[in-house]
């Protein structure tokens, strides 16, 4: 076998799902959609900062002449599923089930790495997970992994586009592959299906309007997108869940997937504290926006499934907590799961002193929207 046969024996041992190959050369193609997004305040703020690094593999590898790019297909349904239980359950989207992907695909690079180096000492390579330098979906598409889709994710033939990916900046000379065609063809279900119109149709978004965005950022969610959220407090699939491609694909995970923690119990889950959230669901991709984000998205959940059986903690939220946006969050709340107050919980959050301006502004909307009710 030649190199790239070796290397792709390699990798179906190692379990990685599918690879590609493709050349250093610069990807500035991308150079215009970038900085558009950027000056147009599109994109999420998570990416890598520096325009120049997203386009030159040399500027990450002096000695880059091939990438080698790679899939890790996970799941979208569950192996098992969780118990019945008393409490409502908010849900973790699949890409965050299990052990957080990026250690999974750094793993896998590293054993990658370490095999073809038995057969090439003189690799040199960089590895890169989501948010390193390069945009992983333009290498995938051009190492002939899959196309990438309306909805701006990699479509693969084998397993969608619930595929994890990775690269390899190496200095080795591969062949390279070939691109996939663009397959969305006319179909426009994930432009349809969004529910805050965040795709533009031509594989880019507004990333500051993605509900998997929305669950991630700082602050209070715009009002516009609690609703919209349901009961999920991370990501968002419904781009993928209504594409074509996603139909009958059933991958099978590369990590043991606790339903407990996929489908957490939503008033537990605000019991939490820092050390019980860090050693229960530290090792979950979800994880990494820490504690507090997460348990403002489980009062939104609780909202939004008119659980009744929230208002006592939400109303220690409210009375108690030092967290402002939780404190506005679940005021918010209370006026979802009580249409028809009593007189009490209405001289309660009259006499609210303490808010911040976010506070203030959710008691007088809740004020108001009760006072319409009795009219």
């Amino acid at each position: 076998m030649n190199l790239k046969d070796e290397i792709k024996a390699l990798a179906k041992e190692i379990g990685i799902s599918k690879i590609g190959f493709t050349t250093a050369d610069d990807f500035n193609y991308l150079e215009k959609s970038l900085r558009l997004a950027r000056e147009e305040d599109r994109s999420s703020g998570f990416e890598h900062k520096v325009i120049e690094e997203r386009l030159d593999p040399k500027l990450s590898l002096a000695s880059a002449k091939t990438i080698i790019s790679i899939a890790l297909a996970y799941p979208h349904k569950l192996p098992t599923t969780a118990e019945k239980s008393q409490f409502k359950r908010g849900k973790f989207t699949p890409s965050s089930w299990g052990i957080d992907y990026h250690y999974l695909l750094q793993d896998k690079m590293e054993q990658l790495a370490a095999a073809i180096r038995q057969l090439d000492t003189q690799l040199e390579y960089k590895t890169m997970v989501d948010t390193g330098a390069l945009v992983d979906t333009a290498v995938a598409q051009r190492a002939g992994l899959g196309f990438i889709g309306k909805n701006g994710l990699l479509i693969t033939k084998e397993y969608g586009s619930y595929v994890f990916l990775g690269e390899l900046v190496t200095n080795l000379e591969i062949e390279p592959d070939q691109p996939v065609p663009n397959g969305c063809g006319d179909c426009t279900r994930c432009l349809t299906s969004c529910p805050t119109s965040c795709l533009l149709g031509d594989g880019t978004m507004n990333a500051k309007r993605c509900l998997s965005f929305q669950t991630q950022d700082k602050g209070m969610m715009d009002l516009e997108f609690r609703k919209k959220i349901k009961t999920v407090i991370y990501g968002c699939d419904i781009c993928q869940i209504s594409c074509p491609y996603n139909k009958g694909i059933l991958n099978q995970a590369h990590t043991e997937i606790d339903p407990e923690l996929a489908q957490p119990q939503l008033l537990p889950f605000l019991e939490l504290s820092n050390g019980q959230f860090k050693e229960k669901f530290g090792h979950v991709a979800g994880s990494w926006r820490g504690k507090n984000i997460l348990q403002r998205n489980a009062i939104i959940a609780l909202a939004n499934s008119r659980d009744r059986s929230a208002i006592p903690k939400l109303l220690e939220i409210i009375d108690k907590s030092q967290n402002k946006i939780h404190v506005a969050t679940a005021i918010w709340a209370i006026g979802q799961i009580v249409p028809q107050p009593n007189p009490e919980m209405i001289t309660f959050i009259e006499t609210l002193t303490g808010l911040d301006e976010d506070g203030q502004a959710e008691q007088a909307r809740l004020l108001n929207k009760w006072q319409v009710a009795s009219d």
